[in-house]
């Protein structure tokens, strides 16, 4: 990974001395962009992976079951986000009918011929 993207949250965000996701950041040499304050539209693609967790397992979930632990919330999750991203096929401006997982697959490729290509041009 070269870089990556995420809102001004304090768990991303921090002193890189101090700061273990800053810390793990500069040791693999990952680039970390932040989103511009108060602007969620610079991050949609997560503010809509947010609601679609929210209504699509959240609400239900809690409807469904009662949870005993946070535990069992998170295997109950991990499953959910496992279906999402291998199973569900999805509609939106990237993956065209395909899973997140085979949209990876398929640009990843692409992705690092791109990288490469700038390399050669910088």
């Amino acid at each position: 990974m070269l870089r990556i993207l995420t809102d001004r949250g304090t768990e991303y965000c921090g002193n890189r001395e101090h700061h273990e996701f800053q810390l793990f950041l500069a040791l693999e040499d990952i680039d970390h962009s932040k989103t511009r304050a108060r602007h969620p539209q610079s991050n949609g693609i997560c503010e809509r992976f947010h609601r679609t967790i929210q209504d699509e397992f959240y609400a239900i979930a809690f409807r469904k079951k009662i949870y005993n632990s946070i535990e069992d919330l998170q295997k109950d999750l991990d499953q959910w986000i496992d279906s999402y991203n291998y199973e569900r096929t999805h509609q939106g401006k990237y993956c065209f009918g395909k899973t997140p997982f085979q949209t990876f697959l398929d640009t990843k490729e692409l992705a690092k011929n791109k990288y490469l290509d700038n390399l050669q041009f910088s």
